[in-house]
């Protein structure tokens, strides 16, 4: 069964929020790192990860997030990640990844 995905971004001055939806697992990683990454050439500035509507996210999606992290510290910008359901705000927490994105509660 094929995961879903869905990526949108509104952009502002000061901040890019991407409204992620569905589920970022080993099917659809490459689709968000390629994203991510062209949105972090084209806007140096801090980036918002709305995940009110993500459902899932396993290891290889983390590890999509802090490559991607890396990247906007390059330009001295932050990542936040706001909205999380509690199932994906734990798997941040077990990793200690709490303490290196900033989450918006």
């Amino acid at each position: 069964m094929a995961s879903n995905l869905s990526i949108n971004q509104k952009e502002s001055d000061e901040m890019i929020v991407v409204e992620l939806s569905g589920e970022i697992d080993i099917d659809t990683v490459n689709e968000l790192r390629e994203r991510l990454y062209e949105i972090v050439e084209k806007y140096p500035i801090d980036i918002k990860l709305d995940c009110a509507n993500l459902n899932y996210i396993d290891s290889t999606g983390l590890g999509v997030l802090v490559g991607v992290l890396k990247k906007v510290k390059n330009n001295e910008k932050n990542i936040y990640l706001t909205n999380l359901k509690n199932t994906v705000k734990k798997l941040f927490l077990i990793t200690n990844l709490n303490k290196v994105f900033i989450i918006e509660e």
